[in-house]
């Protein structure tokens, strides 16, 4: 077999059928990757230290004789995991290999998978090329619907619900691993690095664009919890049509507090201190009170409140905002009747 050397473009459509694997170190991997890749490090993070030193302060033939020293002993390793994740994936038949720059790292890996008799690709100018065309994503123009509505209206399970209707969706608050509120973290896996959200956001954005020409968002601040929507996108998300369901306050809140009511108290009153500035001090002592008494419905009341007056503040701050905005009143979260209400709408739009 011979191994082949990638173009991003290619590489992109290839990992719908191969497997992919990282090379770099585990720190690298750690901060952001390629999404889904695996990470099968040619060397550990001291290591990589080690023979990046070597390659500064001596040359390049010391460096690569270093990295020698510690790619040797791990080979049998590296064909045994390889070998393990491609039992999962019986049907791909390819193993896509990258490193940081796409040098002696997949070079060194791919030749070893190579003899062993995989079929292998490597990415030519590795991970920064990959990252080049996430930022490139960004700049491209999308049709997007956006899913409206204040705190609490069920927009995510619409977004769920459209997705089973094999709808183009993507979940931000998903990708974000927050629901954007100051109780958005509670009960989610630790949110990505910038740079891994952006990853995930653009292959997401380039695959859903392929499916279908118009894709559902959820109306999102450009920031979810610490990370932030690329501005390319945000900006295109806030010029474009706004599905708003409006729904009464007191279904709402019902709906947060059996989401939310059920966190231990010292998780919801640390969520609620992180707005005090926001909330004002009054209301924070009383919300926080409300939790200590067991009574986090009428805590979360004071939480939507505040909330509601934010997002009304941000959505009518969209400059054409008579223009896309569609209002669609409900009387329910429930995504199977709001999912109705939206279809038969679309249906008169289009």
């Amino acid at each position: 077999m011979a191994i082949t050397k990638t173009h991003i473009a290619d590489f992109i459509e290839l990992t719908t059928t191969a497997i992919v694997i990282d090379v770099r170190s585990p720190a690298e991997f750690a901060h952001a990757h390629f999404p889904n890749a695996y990470n099968i490090p040619l060397f550990s993070n001291e290591e990589r230290a080690v023979v990046g030193t070597a390659y500064k302060q001596q040359s390049r033939e010391v460096a690569i004789k270093k990295g020698l020293d510690f790619f040797g002993p791990k080979m049998n390793q590296i064909i045994d995991a390889v070998t393990a994740i491609k039992t999962l994936y019986p049907n791909k038949k390819n193993v896509l290999v990258y490193c940081w720059r796409g040098g002696m790292r997949s070079a060194g890996v791919a030749w070893l998978l190579d003899l062993y008799g995989f079929k292998v690709s490597t990415l030519i100018g590795g991970y920064k090329a990959f990252r080049n065309w996430t930022l490139a994503q960004f700049n491209q123009s999308y049709r997007f619907n956006i899913i409206g509505g204040y705190t609490g209206s069920g927009k995510t399970l619409l977004l769920q619900r459209l997705q089973t209707a094999n709808f183009s969706v993507i979940n931000l608050e998903a990708l974000a691993h927050h629901k954007g509120s100051a109780l958005g973290a509670l009960g989610e896996a630790s949110q990505p690095s910038q740079e891994m959200f952006e990853n995930k956001l653009a292959t997401s954005l380039y695959e859903n664009n392929k499916s279908q020409p118009i894709i559902f968002l959820e109306d999102e601040s450009q920031r979810i919890g610490k990370v932030q929507i690329p501005l390319g996108i945000w900006t295109q998300m806030r010029s474009q049509t706004v599905f708003f369901f409006d729904i009464d306050f007191e279904v709402r809140l019902q709906y947060l507090t059996e989401c939310y009511g059920v966190h231990p108290k010292d998780q919801l009153i640390a969520a609620i201190l992180r707005i005090q500035k926001r909330l004002g001090g009054l209301e924070t002592k009383n919300a926080i009170n409300f939790i200590v008494e067991n009574n986090c419905k009428e805590s979360f009341r004071i939480l939507l409140q505040y909330y509601d007056k934010w997002y009304f503040k941000g959505l009518y701050k969209r400059p054409n905002v008579n223009d896309v905005l569609i209002t669609i009143p409900s009387n329910t979260v429930d995504s199977n009747e709001n999912y109705i209400l939206l279809k038969n709408l679309l249906h008169e739009q289009y």
